[in-house]
């Protein structure tokens, strides 16, 4: 699949299933065992005959629906016990009651990916269906289906179990997994970490079957991250620690602790900036130039973080134009910010009240958002700081003149870097996680979209 096709869910079709009514079955049939069809119809349960054979024993029934390719009778369902059918013609039979019907037509409205439209037309077309695009009304939103790359389904549960993408966003997968692997890896920098979990990553995708299926899923996820800390351990000179088995290609945490919290927040302020960025264009996509301009997830906000930007990398450079246009971009975006939240709120007292109250809110959420980065300096630092301990420990057991010195340091260093390796990984997998949900998902998504759910049975031949 092309890379940018991950970028944004797939492209939604409002349509329609259109048949004659005396084919009608067999379309819904074709369309339930082709499960790219979503029916956007709300039926309610019926006491049709199929209906009234599902009762409350077969609804629980751990059985799979399936839907008959010939018409059956309910007699002959009921005779053979078949609970499965039950529960598929008992959903098909709602989906019909659901449907719009005239003399000699019946129509179900609902929603298909653009990629499966022509594939279900063929399935339908020999039985007299048709499936037509409906125009989207204004402020009716699509479900939103993904498209599902190898790599973006491993990445995915990053931002799905934060919330559903609407449809008309841009998917931050692969944004939000890379951002998620450096902020790891800067927390958690130790070349023989890394490699460790690099190995657990290709383990995990060298496990096959439904047993292993999670595992197999996540492996892609897990050799990046442990590349990343394997990338920052060169970097820190960390490898099991202060061992001296790599080279220190920028400098040590614990030598240099200004620099490492500069360095956070400095990367920081970066996803920050690619945040707000998508943030407009997401805005843009789901309402037009006006709420992208005003909102304060939108430009208004953006020029909020440049103008502190900007003023910032003034103050530290004494560049007194840099600190005059941060000041300036600044107010431009208090105003739009403002005056979105007036328009939002309403203008009168309550609502101007409201407004300030608002803005307030804003500025200090975003001044937190941007110290709240000093924690990839704050935990980077306590894993250099166990794994200091550790390895201090072990030299010293090695170097006193005891002859079970020796064998006390090996298991000094072994357990100590599980320790300092497990506690280091969950620290700094809950924190990346923390940043990404507070700081940037929160301004990247202004509402929460709705899965896609295909409505799909399969069929089977009844031997006669």
């Amino acid at each position: 699949m092309p890379w940018r096709e991950q970028l944004v869910p797939a492209p939604m079709v409002r349509s329609a299933v259109v048949a004659p009514s005396s084919r009608f079955r067999s379309v819904l049939v074709e369309v339930a065992d082709a499960g790219t069809f979503e029916p956007d119809t709300s039926p309610e349960s019926t006491d049709g005959p199929f209906a009234q054979l599902v009762d409350a024993a077969h609804a629980d029934a751990m059985v799979p629906a399936q839907l008959s390719v010939e018409p059956v009778e309910p007699r002959q369902l009921e005779e053979n016990d078949d609970i499965g059918l039950m529960l598929g013609e008992a959903a098909l039979e709602e989906q019909m009651r659901a449907a719009a019907r005239t003399d000699h037509c019946a129509v179900l409205p609902g929603w298909i990916t653009r990629r499966d439209l022509d594939a279900l037309r063929s399935r339908v077309a020999p039985y007299g269906g048709a499936i037509t695009e409906l125009p989207i009304r204004r402020g009716l939103m699509a479900p939103t289906a993904q498209n599902d790359g190898t790599v973006n389904v491993a990445l995915r549960p990053l931002v799905t179990t934060y919330g559903t993408v609407p449809s008309r966003d841009l998917d931050p997968t692969l944004f939000a997994a890379v951002a998620y692997m450096v902020m790891f890896g800067m927390m958690f920098g130790d070349v023989g970490h890394g490699l460790a979990i690099v190995a657990i990553g290709v383990v995990a995708w060298r496990l096959h079957g439904e047993r292993w299926r999670t595992i197999h899923v996540a492996a892609p996820f897990l050799i990046g991250a442990g590349l990343a800390a394997t990338a920052f351990g060169f970097l820190y000179g960390e490898a099991f620690g202060p061992t001296g088995l790599v080279p220190t290609l920028w400098f040590r945490p614990l030598d240099d602790p200004e620099r490492l919290l500069v360095a956070g927040l400095i990367l920081g302020c970066v996803l920050l900036a690619i945040t707000f960025a998508l943030a407009v264009v997401n805005r843009w996509r789901e309402a037009g130039p006006g709420v992208a301009l005003y909102h304060a997830s939108g430009i208004a906000g953006a020029a909020l973080f440049v103008g502190v930007m900007l003023w910032i990398a003034g103050a530290a450079t004494s560049t007194a134009w840099a600190r005059d246009a941060g000041i300036a971009v600044f107010v431009v975006g208090v105003l739009l910010t403002f005056v979105g939240l007036i328009v939002t709120a309403g203008v009168s007292g309550s609502g101007i009240a409201e407004a300030v109250v608002e803005m307030f809110d804003t500025l200090l959420r975003l001044g937190s958002n941007i110290v709240s980065f000093a924690r990839l300096a704050a935990f980077g630092l306590t894993h250099a700081v166990i794994a200091e301990v550790v390895w201090a420990g072990a030299v010293s057991l090695w170097s006193a003149a005891n002859p079970a010195g020796p064998v006390a340091a090996v298991a000094l260093f072994a357990i100590g870097n599980v320790a300092a390796f497990a506690l280091g990984a969950l620290v700094g997998a809950i924190q990346a996680l923390r940043l990404e949900y507070y700081e940037m998902f929160s301004r990247l998504f202004a509402g929460q979209g709705r899965p896609f759910a295909p409505w799909h049975i399969p069929t089977q031949r009844l031997e006669t």
